[in-house]
């Protein structure tokens, strides 16, 4: 059976959603990251990196949030996660997903932790890292805008797939910046369909996620 490590609110909510999304059993192993149990030796040896999420499934320990997500994909290809393997829309899938991890995650994650790009001390740099991020993040967002005023209702188009699994968590991770995700009308009106979806209201029911985390989706 899948292990996932988890942490609420966390990257593994991608993951959590997509297998609630599967209709498969799994289990969860609460992360406590107040006591940094991420970095305890118990967790690095799953992932030397100390990050979340990682799974377990049988001998396989993965960590890498689209690597999960593609696996579990390809694994459970009835539910129809991802575009069938060799198509056009499966190499958008797979843009997609580079594209969220790679350019917006990364760049959320400067935002949050922006004293990690300056020296010890320099609040001042850190604040400018900060406003410079999420300016950058505000850009991005307004390409997802665009995207799905082409498309829609979905990241891919017609069909729901781990890309949205992942834009949803990273849309609410905005929810405090000037121009939030839900401040965009197509995004906004995405991410209440995405929200909708029962698989979505299960994983937020069992990671017992307040609604604050939801603001910026709506």
């Amino acid at each position: 059976m899948i292990t996932l490590y988890y942490h609420p609110t966390d990257a593994s909510l991608m993951t959590h959603i997509a297998l609630e999304e599967l209709g498969i059993p799994f289990t969860l192993e609460f992360v406590d990251r107040s006591i940094n149990a991420q970095k305890s030796k118990y967790f690095l040896d799953k992932n030397p990196n100390g990050l979340i999420p990682v799974i377990t499934d049988g001998d396989l320990t993965l960590f890498e949030t689209p690597a999960i997500l593609l696996y579990l994909s390809d694994k459970y290809p009835d539910a129809k996660l991802a575009p069938a393997v060799g198509s056009t829309d499966r190499a958008h899938c797979y843009k997609w997903v580079s594209w969220l991890s790679n350019t917006l995650q990364a760049m959320l994650v400067t935002y949050f932790y922006s004293e990690r790009y300056v020296l010890p001390g320099n609040t001042a740099g850190a604040a400018e890292v900060k406003d410079c991020a999420g300016a950058r993040v505000e850009k991005l967002l307004l390409q997802l805008e665009n995207e799905l005023s082409k498309k829609g209702p979905w990241l891919l188009g017609a069909d729901y797939s781990i890309a949205d699994c992942m834009a949803f968590v990273l849309c609410c991770w905005t929810r405090n910046l000037n121009q939030p995700a839900n401040s965009l009308p197509f995004l906004k009106k995405y991410l209440q369909s995405v929200r909708s979806r029962p698989a979505v209201q299960r994983a937020i029911a069992t990671e017992k996620i307040q609604e604050s985390f939801f603001s910026s989706a709506g």
